[in-house]
Parts: C-alpha cells; sequence; structure tokens
C-alpha cells in the first residue's frame, strides 16, 4: 500500500478525488481541483483555498507538466 500524506506534508502530489498541490508553480496554481475524465485524463482544473483540500489521503510526485495538462484540455 502507498504511503499517503496530509496536504501540509506536499510540495508537489495529488489527490485521488482530483486535487492537486503544486509549489513549485505560480501561486494561483498552488492548489486546484480537477475534473477526471472517464479515460483518467485530468481537466478543468481550478484554483480552490488550502481549507477546500481533502484532509487526508494525498501522494507525493516529483511534479507536473502544466504546458501539457492545459494542452490536453483545450479543444
Amino acid at each position: 500500500m502507498q504511503k499517503t500524506y496530509e496536504p501540509k506534508e506536499i510540495d508537489t502530489g495529488f489527490h485521488p478525488k482530483g486535487f492537486r498541490i503544486d509549489k513549485t508553480t505560480s501561486p494561483i496554481n498552488f492548489y486546484t481541483k480537477w475534473q477526471i475524465s472517464d479515460d483518467g485524463r485530468w481537466h478543468d482544473c481550478k484554483p480552490v483555498d488550502f481549507d477546500l483540500l481533502p484532509p487526508e489521503g494525498w501522494l507525493k510526485c516529483d511534479g507536473f507538466d502544466w504546458e501539457k495538462d492545459l494542452k490536453q484540455r483545450m479543444p
């Protein structure tokens, strides 16, 4: 089983419910909520306040390719 974390322990990571934390990007994208399509693509990101993040169940990762993610959601 993969180790999970609380949001305060994450610099770059995600939550399976469609949330991302990325403190390496611009402040508007530190905390975001995404829709996840049936095929697993993340799209339609919206900034959210830290207080709206799930309190546990976070996974750490090395980073996100924001430019690629944004291109994937464009028609």
